[in-house]
């Protein structure tokens, strides 16, 4: 893991390489955009935390005051507890040795809600609730499309789950993610995707409370369809957490624009192979991690899409291939290499934000474009939580 850059830098040519750089403007923007659609469509937006895992950043989405939050670590829901937030879902499938440190969070008055699939998890939820003397708020997951975890609407154990939590007093609502539509391009398709992941919840809501159990949340959430979604009818809660940041792959669904990626990794240049068409630099998948998210979209975008320091795109040139401290930069189609000189400092747009995010200890923060030809002023240095 990259050490953080230290708070003296001034601008982005100052400190050593490679370093993560979050734009705090776009940040603002993108935060912007998702909470008007959620106030519009008349739910609560709780955010994933687990991409940016910084409450720096998670301070931007509400006005500075700790919000409703999503995480996907009970690490990551002890240290924003820590930060003052009181309402969170710890949004994995709960396994039972994990259990007495959601009691110890719900023991501080966080609001600490836990994810299951099985009757299994259940019974371990509702036994460690009676044994602690207190109700342990759990979410059974649903299964909209297939992609992972959870219990389709219609399956006889849906009602078993919930009449075992109901009778420990732990049954909080049910949740769904619609991870499929991480390959769904175009509105059309996110619209359908975001209407199949409200069905779904609804559906399984509805049949539980037709089984005389209460449902209070349904949550539903994908950073494509949040911002698909035009009718979250029975829906009390919408979850995204890439959107702060967005990235290459959401930029290749089109859910956003290039303009909207507001996480880099700054590298230099620090050689050239000519004879194979490489420049080499010294961010390789320490600094950017190996997720390959486009490769299955029609833009492969390799390790990630180049730009200069100011953050305009390098036309075709593109990270195509990395070693644990090494980045090969090569054109689209074999065009002749760009004059980048030995020392040339870049900065690289990541296909999987949370991914690369998860490279480093924290950011180095811009808050908008530089003049051409001018290193970015540095602003702030945001931190991300650590630890189990």
């Amino acid at each position: 893991m990259n050490t953080h850059p230290r708070a003296a830098a001034r601008t982005l040519a100052d400190p050593d390489t490679p370093f993560a750089v979050v734009d705090r403007h776009k940040v603002l923007r993108n935060a912007a955009r998702l909470a008007a659609r959620a106030e519009r469509l008349g739910v609560t937006l709780r955010p994933h935390v687990k991409t940016a895992k910084s409450l720096d950043v998670a301070a931007l989405l509400h006005g500075g005051a700790p919000c409703p939050v999503t995480v996907s670590t009970l690490a990551e829901a002890e240290a924003f507890a820590d930060g003052g937030y009181t309402d969170i879902t710890y949004a994995v499938g709960i396994a039972p040795h994990k259990l007495p440190r959601v009691v110890d969070l719900l023991r501080r008055g966080v609001v600490l809600r836990v994810l299951l699939d099985s009757p299994e998890q259940a019974e371990a939820v509702a036994e460690a609730a009676r044994a602690a003397g207190t109700a342990i708020p759990a979410q059974i997951e649903i299964d909209c499309d297939g992609h992972r975890g959870g219990l389709r609407p219609g399956d006889p154990a849906l009602v078993t789950v919930g009449r075992i939590l109901h009778e420990a007093a732990c049954l909080d609502g049910v949740l769904t993610h619609a991870g499929e539509s991480y390959f769904a391009y175009g509105a059309e398709a996110q619209r359908a995707a975001a209407d199949a992941e409200r069905d779904a919840a609804v559906a399984a809501a509805d049949r539980l409370r037709a089984a005389g159990l209460p449902v209070d949340v349904v949550s539903v959430g994908s950073t494509p369809t949040a911002h698909a979604a035009e009718d979250l009818g029975g829906v009390t809660e919408l979850r995204a957490g890439n959107y702060v940041f967005f990235d290459l792959v959401m930029a290749g669904l089109g859910v956003c624009d290039l303009d909207d990626l507001a996480l880099s990794v700054v590298v230099t240049v620090i050689g050239h192979r000519p004879e194979h068409g490489w420049i080499m630099t010294d961010g390789g998948w320490m600094a950017m991690s190996r997720d390959r998210g486009t490769a299955a979209q029609p833009l492969d975008q390799g390790y990630g899409l180049v730009t200069d320091l100011a953050g305009t795109p390098i036309p075709d040139l593109v990270m195509t291939a990395a070693s644990q401290e090494h980045g090969t930069l090569t054109t689209r189609d074999g065009a002749p290499l760009p004059d980048l000189p030995l020392g040339t400092r870049l900065r690289v747009l990541p296909n999987h934000a949370c991914a690369t995010a998860a490279q480093h200890r924290g950011y180095l923060v811009v808050d908008g474009p530089s003049a051409a030809g001018e290193a970015s002023a540095v602003v702030d240095e945001w931190h991300r939580v650590t630890g189990w």
